[in-house]
């Protein structure tokens, strides 16, 4: 099903309402290039090339000569010897605005045991691995949805438009970019900035730029904005001591306050995010790990145990403001727990980003899913997820989000949790995708810049 019923009455096929009869064709040509065994072909062959964040190098390369193939100017842009961004560009004729379509193409976790286990759970599954299966129209394998079946889309719509031979104003740029994923440098990197956004960053820094953006990331919707994120390293400072003199000396171990820390603060980012929820975002916080003592030796405690805490933060909230708020929320633990010693570094920050509702590229994305749904748009709100869109936006690119929504237990064979659902794709959901992003994209860079700016007549189709 690639629209609603409703949308299946439309005196056009499904994702065509509204379009002028010009466009209307052009998009129609693009999508019969659009199938759903060249999808599958497509994210298999990215799913096959592991890209851990900080080793894209490959993929990138994968990537490239792909779109090269399909009559695309394409390239590698190394960040270093490991890592790499991939870049295809359809050029227009200069008189409208550039496009790009956006994805990231790393891997939020590694698929290899050494990396992985035991924090991903007891073992690695199938679906944990850099290797794609094929069950009838679902793709299982690390990343086969987020990120690497919304690169496949990006990939595809390229590739289509190019095949199709639309004549184009402004320039299409597919961009896919390294370090997309929440994290800092793995073991052996040679640089601590590999995640975070860092390939993204560097296009923009390199000159790939654009009058505006879509990004394909999770969800059926249009999202102009989301939440940024603050990193803070929580130290609690207790006594060093051995357990026999427990009952003799002054005991006050730092593990043990940490786990009162952690607790309170689980408590705090409920009440926090009930503060802070406003349009689609709804901020969340987390304990995500803790660092303290030997583990080769249970005989004594640390002096010292440390949290790392990731807080979101919607587009009105200042990392600063984020700052502030997190060290009040220390200072009534400390009036909670006498005695406590314990400090915090805020240790990374992306502020969160919105686009206008009523920016083209806004209106356009929203009006090519209202195409598909036959009814008005529907925003998903609640979201806490950060991407790529916020380096965008934080440079001056208006950005929408739009990708496939995770699959659901109705549609596979097996249960899906959290990873399954970053690891399993619908190829039917991409094709819808693809679909969505032809239409866009081509409803954009056939136009002149006259028409797109603030207070003309413009509108999108």
């Amino acid at each position: 099903m690639l629209g609603s019923r409703s949308a299946q009455s439309s005196a056009y096929p499904i994702g065509l309402d509204g379009l002028d009869a010009r466009r209307r064709a052009w998009v129609d040509d693009a999508w019969q290039h659009v199938t759903q065994d060249r999808l599958r072909d497509l994210i298999t062959g990215l799913v096959d090339i592991p890209s851990p964040t900080g080793d894209e190098a490959p993929l990138a390369t994968h990537i490239a000569d792909t779109l090269r193939a399909a009559g695309c100017r394409a390239a590698v842009q190394p960040l270093d010897d490991r890592q790499a961004n991939a870049w295809a560009r359809l050029d227009g004729d200069g008189t409208g605005p550039d496009l790009m379509l956006y994805a990231p193409i790393d891997t939020l976790t590694v698929g290899e045991e050494s990396e992985d286990l035991p924090w991903i759970g007891p073992e690695l599954r199938d679906d944990m691995r850099p290797r794609a299966t094929v069950y009838d129209d679902l793709v299982v394998g690390l990343g086969a949805s987020n990120p690497k079946g919304h690169a496949a889309c990006v990939m595809m719509a390229a590739e289509a438009i190019a095949l199709a031979g639309i004549p184009l104003t402004g320039d299409l740029v597919a961009a896919f970019g390294a370090g997309g994923m929440p994290t800092n440098s793995r073991p052996g990197s040679v640089r601590r900035n590999t995640g975070q956004g860092a390939g993204c960053s560097f296009l923009l820094e390199q000159g790939l730029w654009t009058d505006y953006a879509v990004i394909a990331k999770p969800g059926w919707t249009v999202s102009w904005d989301e939440v940024g994120l603050v990193w803070f390293e929580v130290t609690v400072r207790g006594t060093h001591t051995y357990v026999g003199s427990r009952h003799r000396l002054p005991y006050d171990n730092a593990i043990a306050r940490a786990g009162e820390v952690a607790r309170h603060l689980e408590e705090w980012f409920v009440e926090y995010a009930e503060r802070h929820t406003i349009g689609t975002v709804a901020p969340q916080g987390i304990v995500s790990s803790m660092r303290g003592g030997w583990p080769r030796m249970a005989a004594v405690t640390p002096a010292a145990c440390t949290l790392m805490v990731d807080l979101r933060i919607g587009p009105d909230t200042a990392p600063i403001r984020a700052k502030r708020e997190f060290a009040a929320a220390l200072d009534a633990i400390r009036d909670k727990l006498p005695g406590l010693d314990v400090t915090a570094e805020m240790v990374l920050a992306i502020p969160g980003t919105r686009t206008a509702p009523d920016n083209w590229i806004t209106r356009s994305a929203t009006a090519a899913w209202e195409a598909f749904e036959g009814r008005e748009h529907e925003a998903i709100r609640g979201n806490s997820g950060a991407t790529d869109a916020n380096i965008l936006r934080g440079r001056g690119v208006p950005t929408v989000r739009v990708g496939m929504p995770k699959v659901s237990e109705a549609e596979t064979p097996f249960d899906i949790d959290f990873a399954r659902g970053m690891n399993t794709v619908s190829v039917r959901a991409m094709e819808r995708l693809t679909r969505h992003l032809v239409r866009t994209a081509v409803d954009t860079v056939t136009r002149s810049r006259a028409e797109l700016e603030p207070g003309s007549e413009g509108e999108p189709a």
